[in-house]
């Protein structure tokens, strides 16, 4: 039970060096999920347009809870994401999407993306370091890339994008320094809540 902790290890303005940087830390996993995490909001209908090309069977829904002013019940994102029109797209904005993808996606992904949070998850195991007593642990581990935003859960707007590191529940600072090193970033200030 529990949440990794996430180290910020590299922050820059450009997006593709930001997925650079992340698929260089991806790299060093001694293993790795064959699958992304993929999750964006989109706030103009171009930025949709962009991401349903990406990910055309993804789960699109409203970025906040939306009510029938009437009835009170909870109204869902449901129309058609090819079919829908431009001004039907426009009066449910702003959306989100998050959608499990196999690797290999992730790069049309950072094309489509507008300026609205994001996020790529790719979840594994560091290697088990005995000399400096920190070990993988698969259910914590992991790299993540978050654009438009400066914390792990993307709800905070920025104008850069911020690579992390996830490890144990416990964090692990020493690793976390490592891998920023291995990047040549460093650990840029104190663990959050991850996954």
């Amino acid at each position: 039970m529990g949440n990794s902790r996430a180290y910020p290890v590299h922050r820059t303005p450009d997006r593709f060096e930001a997925y650079r940087r992340a698929r260089q830390l991806w790299a060093l996993l001694a293993w790795h999920d064959d699958e992304a995490e993929l999750g964006a909001e989109m706030t103009t209908v171009d930025d949709f347009r962009r991401m349903v090309a990406v990910l055309p069977d993804g789960r699109y829904d409203h970025v906040s809870m939306r009510e029938d002013p009437e009835t009170g019940e909870c109204l869902w994102f449901d129309l058609d994401v090819r079919a829908a029109t431009d001004t039907d797209i426009a009066e449910e904005l702003p959306l989100d999407v998050c959608q499990r993808v196999p690797t290999g996606f992730e790069e049309d992904f950072v094309r489509a993306l507008g300026r609205g949070p994001a996020s790529i998850c790719w979840e594994g195991r560091w290697p088990d370091e005995p000399e400096a007593g920190s070990f993988g642990v698969r259910k914590y581990d992991g790299v993540q890339v978050v654009f438009n935003s400066d914390r792990a859960d993307w709800d905070r707007t920025a104008d850069f994008h911020t690579v992390y590191v996830h490890v144990t529940k416990f964090g692990d600072l020493g690793r976390a320094q490592r891998l920023a090193a291995a990047i040549g970033g460093a650990v840029l200030g104190e663990a959050e809540l991850g996954w």
